[in-house]
């Protein structure tokens, strides 16, 4: 969260991309938020029932608020709403302080039973394009998470 300055006048935009797969077209709808309770409402469409969409949202980067995680707490949250009561739901994407859990006129989701949505790939990059996901093998992972490893022993313990 660092390299993007959100809640400083150097705030730069952001790209939310994802891919998404849902029996339903139409409009859906999320939002981003701050650890001091800021937060940024969007939408995303899906045009093709059961077909994988890539979405790409940009962000732009706030000014104001704050996006520091402390005591194990996150920086920034990502939510989709998929089935939001409409007091929960604004008509313009833009920072602020209250909680809009998306944009008016979505889908919801949770209507019917039958509804489903799939999403995977989910990144959040510095700038206003969307970069292709990087997959990467279990044992490359394991290798750049054990770079953190550290091995510690009970005191008197060899």
């Amino acid at each position: 969260m660092s390299d993007l300055a959100w809640g400083t006048a150097n705030a730069v935009s952001a790209t939310l991309s994802f891919y998404v797969y849902s029996n339903m077209t139409g409009t859906f709808g999320g939002n981003l938020q701050g650890t001091n309770s800021i937060f940024y409402p969007f939408s995303f469409t899906v045009s093709t029932a059961n077909t994988w969409t890539k979405i790409s949202i940009v962000i732009p980067g706030p000014t104001s608020g704050s996006f520091v995680g402390s005591s194990g707490a996150a920086g920034l949250y990502v939510r989709l709403c998929l089935g939001c009561n409409s007091g929960y739901l604004t008509s313009s994407s833009a920072w602020g302080t209250t909680a809009y859990s998306g944009l008016t006129g979505q889908n919801n989701l949770s209507a019917s039973t039958s509804n489903y949505l799939y999403i995977t790939g989910v990144q959040l990059e510095k700038g206003s394009i969307a970069t292709s996901f990087d997959f990467r093998d279990y044992g490359r992972e394991l290798a750049m998470c054990q770079r953190y490893f550290e091995m510690s022993y009970d005191i008197g313990t060899a």
